[in-house]
């Protein structure tokens, strides 16, 4: 498993800090999915969960998409993965789903969400289901949200082929 995450900064503004812990646990999903197989990023952890690799790369989609595209820029566009009659779609329908068009999705919301957030201060306030929302608590969440997920990567992948990391 290569590495090529560079660590965040340990000065820096607030913008710079959040921006680049938030860069940090992206780049820590794509390194927990490097150089597997289709199949593999399938593997479920343990029943009954149906967490996967692949289902964690497509729920990360989403949620990019959710926080930064509707939430902080108003933006109407729809769930991904048929999350609106399945709100666990992203991780229960990985069977069958394209490996190549979940991690082209998520890199396509990823460079959206990091161009709506170099276009707002950190006080913007989005809407989230009719309460205000500041961009700085987004970006916050979007660390907490990677981070935990992360941790659930670190031991799908060390399930997988025995690879642990940070």
């Amino acid at each position: 498993m290569t590495d090529t995450r560079t660590p965040p900064p340990l000065t820096g503004d607030e913008r710079t800090v959040l921006t680049n812990w938030l860069e940090w646990h992206r780049a820590t999903l794509a390194v927990k999915c490097a150089g597997l197989s289709d199949e593999q990023l399938r593997t479920r952890s343990a029943p009954p969960s149906s967490l996967s690799l692949l289902g964690l790369v497509r729920h990360m989609a989403h949620v990019e998409r959710s926080w930064f595209r509707r939430v902080l820029n108003g933006e109407d566009v729809h769930k991904l993965w048929g999350k609106d009659r399945d709100n666990d779609a992203d991780f229960n329908e990985v069977d069958t789903a394209s490996v190549e068009e979940a991690f082209a999705t998520w890199r396509e919301e990823i460079e959206r969400a990091r161009a709506i957030s170099a276009a707002k201060p950190l006080d913007a306030v989005g809407d989230r289901n009719g309460q205000d929302c500041t961009h700085r608590w987004i970006l916050v969440h979007m660390i907490e949200e990677y981070a935990r997920h992360n941790g659930h990567a670190d031991l799908l992948r060390e399930r997988i082929d025995g690879v642990t990391g940070e």
